[in-house]
């Protein structure tokens, strides 16, 4: 594992609804691949710089690779209104489109609650995705709001869950009932004590992903 790069750009990605804010954390002049995180819900206070999407980029940033996170619409300085998943879907592809244009590597993609509801279909129906990664899925509603992860199912990639064994959005039996139907590479890591947030935790979250992408990569 490399040395993280400390530099930090701050930048616009044209969105569909309009310009999105972002950060990049630059990655190593050897990179072998470029990654997006995204933040969960903006209607509960999810952002680009929330405790769980940050700790991904870090751990994936420690591999050199470059990493993205960008607020979605409505969200910060990102413009547009909240569309409950749908145009949010589209911004995780210009996302992705950014990255590739930019960087020209394989990607990889992590989303985190509402991140992972609205990007992971987006990611595992790109080739240009390697891997991914589902930190809390939202297996239960969030605010009467369901989410259907059943596309998993025909998403042949390398695919890590991660969620707190105490996460009220993602009840162990459900979440163990998903993965179980899933084609393999499939891995999920429940992580005890820990709630959706991964509260006190977030070192624990952090090496799980590490240990996972020194694995695939």
């Amino acid at each position: 594992m490399s040395s993280q790069n400390s530099t930090i750009k701050s930048l616009f990605l044209e969105g569909p609804a309009g310009r999105l804010e972002a950060l990049l954390n630059a990655g190593a002049d050897h990179a072998t691949h470029a990654a997006l995180v995204c933040h969960p819900h903006p209607l509960f206070g999810g952002t680009l710089h929330n405790k769980v999407v940050f700790h991904t980029m870090k751990a994936l940033n420690s591999f050199g690779f470059p990493v993205l996170r960008f607020n979605f619409r409505g969200t910060g300085l990102s413009q547009g209104e909240h569309d409950h998943g749908r145009g949010e879907m589209d911004e995780v592809r210009a996302a992705l489109d950014w990255l590739d244009r930019e960087f020209h590597l394989p990607l990889l993609f992590a989303g985190f609650s509402f991140g992972a509801a609205v990007g992971l279909p987006v990611a595992c129906a790109d080739g240009r995705v390697q891997a991914v990664i589902g930190l809390g899925i939202p297996v239960a509603p969030i605010d009467e709001q369901a989410y259907d992860f059943s596309f998993l199912q025909t998403c042949a990639k390398p695919k890590l869950f991660v969620s707190g064994a105490r996460d009220q959005f993602g009840p162990r039996v459900q979440l163990q009932r998903l993965v179980d139907s899933l084609a393999e590479p499939r891995r999920l890591v429940l992580i005890e004590g820990a709630d959706h947030f991964f509260e006190g935790r977030l070192r624990e979250l952090r090496e799980t992903i590490e240990g996972w992408v020194r694995e695939i990569v």
